[in-house]
């Protein structure tokens, strides 16, 4: 559902990132009365994307999925861990300190900077899936959502096609929740894209949100019945 990852400032792809590093896991609490731990703690693992480049990171799609479900009267707790110009090796890198804290939910939006470069897809196809794996090893029980993506049409067909269906392929193969492409094409969503062509703008992130949304709420509802 959204065009590619954008570009921006390439993340380090040589271990993993502290705190002190571009700030991969700015933490996003949507305001609750409950003050007890959320039943729910949602890592978003991404690009400049998730990390909502050229908007106001309030206006990103992590955090507006976060105070749909708050308002919905869900008790979350959203991590944005998006970096500019990270690649699903970056994402994979970097994987391990993010696991220190529980995860209850992955929303998995990495690959497009691999597109963009022309990375061989048979590494991206592989480092996404260990993403996957990892965490489900790490958090047993974990929901994994997974964002598909295309990338533009000058980077070939065959490459293009790839791309495209690299993504309903893995959530088949690894059992995952898939939000799909919005539109047709990677054309039919020009206008919710920034200057650059790239990046969405803050409509295009409410409508990401609203997709993103529609696939956590079902997991976090089931969160908040075990709960009790």
């Amino acid at each position: 559902m959204l065009a590619a990852a954008g570009c921006g400032t390439p993340a380090p792809d040589n271990g993993a990132v502290s705190p002190a590093e571009d700030s991969p896991a700015v933490e996003t609490q949507p305001a609750v009365s409950d003050p007890a731990p959320a039943a729910a703690r949602i890592l978003f693992l991404g690009d400049s994307i998730t990390a909502g480049y050229g908007i106001d990171q309030m206006e990103a799609f992590p955090a507006l999925v976060g105070m749909q479900l708050t308002r919905e009267g869900y008790s979350v707790q959203v991590v944005d861990a998006g970096v500019s110009g990270d690649t699903s090796s970056g994402g994979l890198n970097r994987l391990d300190w993010l696991l220190q804290n529980r995860v209850d939910i992955l929303v998995l939006e990495l690959g497009g900077n691999d597109g963009l470069r022309g990375i061989d897809l048979t590494l991206t196809r592989s480092n996404l899936g260990s993403i996957i794996e990892r965490t489900r090893a790490t958090w047993p029980g974990v929901d994994v959502v997974l964002v598909g993506m295309q990338v533009p049409p000058n980077l070939g067909a065959e490459y293009t096609s790839t791309f495209a269906n690299m993504y309903p392929e893995l959530a088949q193969g690894y059992d995952t929740v898939f939000v799909p492409f919005v539109g047709s094409s990677f054309e039919d969503i020009l206008h919710l894209l920034q200057n650059d062509g790239i990046h969405p703008t803050a409509e295009g992130h409410a409508l990401i949100a609203d997709k993103v949304g529609a696939a956590v709420e079902p997991l976090v509802r089931k969160r908040h019945a075990a709960e009790g």
